[in-house]
């Protein structure tokens, strides 16, 4: 697998308040709803369409790299991002990096950005060209995000342009690649406040790319590891590093991890980000592993005096009639294979939707929308199943729960519109194009990208209606956020801020990018 195929699993901006001040409820400062993961947005007033050739209902925009995976969100007057270096906005940055970009909210400037040099010696571990994938959590003025070189960061919001806090003072020799002299930070630089490297730290090899969109309990950060194959797809080098770690939010200090020893079962990678439930007072993290299989575990209450295993409270296994041992002997096997989880499991009134099935490039060709009964404990395999419904060949989408229907995105490019409660389709829509991105709903309406370009508006409810299609510069593989009245829209090289009423007009060096986008259909 390439890291430009993991970020489909695939993945949030008006009034402005100072970093450092708690988020406005309009903000949207994680990938999905804060905990549940749903992608849903009380959002109002949205655009049903727009035009990038003139700028109509555009309030700005702003390039990226060349390629982006990462799914915007939008906290406290910022818009961060991650892309890759392919269009150098310091010119003491140069080639293959990852970067995440912190954007002025109001316009679209660029406020500060975090520049990671490669991961040495095996482009499996960080793939050329992929960039920065994992979308960053953002609360009060502090960022945390996973960079390229699967190191779990905590930033300043305000970058650099306050000083240099925080026990973390090297990020002049952390921005340049072994062996180089360390660069000078300035203000547009990232103020790092603290490291963990999952590498070191937790043992874990990344595969392909990390990505990881971390969770946030009270005192503690969950997160995916990105452990994975070798590199040649015949085994997981480090089946003993854990899939699922706890840190502190203030130092991050490892605390906590899954004790499931899912390595040996990883198919591809770990991908999926954890969720949080709450039932009957109990609070759950909820983890996918690479295995297929749905972890429950009871969330933390106390920093422990030493590290722990997480205790489970259940677990569910979405294909339980898939191979089980030495499950590389069926990579490349189209027919069989066991299944593994891109997407974010999604909690909504005690139940669990997710998307699971073949890896897209390795395993078998089917997919499926599970909806779990949460309240249960133990193995629930058979008794937590509510209901299952057949997607396309592949799908790495998050859903979106809404008013009792559940809308799916799958790699066919097919749209779903479900049933929440019988898992019965009201209607599929053909996008036309591969779809990675995860759909939003939101003022009525269903957003969704596709791989081809195409970004569509669907209307919301159990009758399919067509709002607009529009064809823009490039790939969408970001999930589309609204926040503080405005929807941003993602593609490989530019982020598009979207607003009923506004009208942007290109700069003669934006003029490319803008001429390349023209409304289809």
């Amino acid at each position: 697998m390439r890291v430009w195929q993991v970020v489909g699993v695939g993945l949030v901006l008006s009034s402005i308040v100072h970093p450092g001040s708690m988020a406005s409820a309009a903000d949207r400062p994680q990938w999905g709803t804060r905990h549940t993961r749903n992608m849903v947005s009380d959002e109002t007033g949205l655009p049903e369409s727009f035009d990038p050739k003139s700028g109509r209902n555009i309030r700005w925009t702003a390039a990226l790299g060349t390629e982006c995976y990462s799914t915007p969100v939008v906290a406290n007057g910022r818009v961060l991002i991650g892309t890759n270096n392919n269009e150098p906005r310091d010119p003491r940055h140069q080639g293959d990096r990852g970067v995440m970009m912190c954007f002025h909210e109001s316009d679209g400037s660029l406020a500060w950005q975090l520049v990671v040099p490669k991961l040495e010696g095996d482009i499996f571990l960080d793939w050329p060209n992929a960039g920065m994938c994992s979308p960053a959590t953002v609360e009060g003025d502090r960022v945390y995000t996973v960079t390229n070189r699967n190191e779990a960061v905590c930033l300043d919001l305000a970058g650099m342009a306050n000083g240099n806090d925080g026990p973390f003072r090297d990020e002049g020799r952390h921005a340049v690649p072994n062996g180089e002299p360390p660069i000078e930070p300035s203000a547009t630089d990232a103020d790092i406040l603290w490291l963990f490297d999952l590498r070191a730290g937790a043992g874990v090899r990344p595969h392909d790319a990390a990505h990881s969109s971390m969770l946030i309990d009270g005192p503690f950060l969950y997160l995916n590891t990105s452990n994975g194959l070798t590199s040649k797809h015949d085994g997981v080098e480090r089946p003993e590093a854990p899939s699922l770690i706890v840190l502190t939010k203030d130092r991050g200090e490892f605390v906590a991890q899954d004790g499931e020893r899912i390595g040996p079962r990883i198919f591809h990678s770990t991908w999926s980000s954890p969720a949080l439930a709450e039932i009957d007072g109990r609070r759950l993290i909820l983890f996918c592993g690479g295995d297929g299989v749905v972890y429950s575990f009871r969330a933390l209450s106390e920093v422990p005096a030493s590290r722990v295993f997480l205790e489970r409270v259940w677990r569910f296994d979405c294909d339980p009639e898939a191979p089980k041992e030495n499950v590389h002997r069926y990579i490349r096997n189209r027919r069989v294979s066991p299944s593994n989880i891109k997407s974010m499991p999604v909690f909504h009134q005690g139940r669990v939707y997710v998307t699971v099935g073949g890896d897209i490039w390795w395993g078998k060709h089917q997919s499926w929308l599970k909806c779990i009964d949460a309240t249960k404990t133990g193995d629930i395999t058979r008794e937590g199943l509510v209901w299952s419904y057949d997607l396309g060949r592949h799908c790495c989408s998050t859903p979106a729960v809404h008013e009792g229907l559940v809308y799916v995105a799958d790699c066919d490019g097919k749209v779903h519109c479900v049933d929440a409660e019988t898992g019965q389709a009201h209607w599929v829509h053909d996008a036309g194009g591969e779809i990675w991105a995860s759909t939003l709903v939101a003022d009525g309406k269903v957003y969704i990208g596709t791989r081809r370009g195409d970004f569509w508006v669907l209307a919301a409810g159990k009758q399919k209606r067509v709002l607009s299609s529009v064809r823009l510069d490039s790939a969408i593989h970001a999930s589309p956020v609204a926040a503080n009245g405005t929807l941003y829209v993602a593609t490989m090289t530019r982020l598009y801020a979207i607003q009923e009423g506004k009208s942007f007009t290109p700069s003669s060096g934006e003029n490319k990018a803008q001429h390349a986008a023209s409304p289809s259909r």
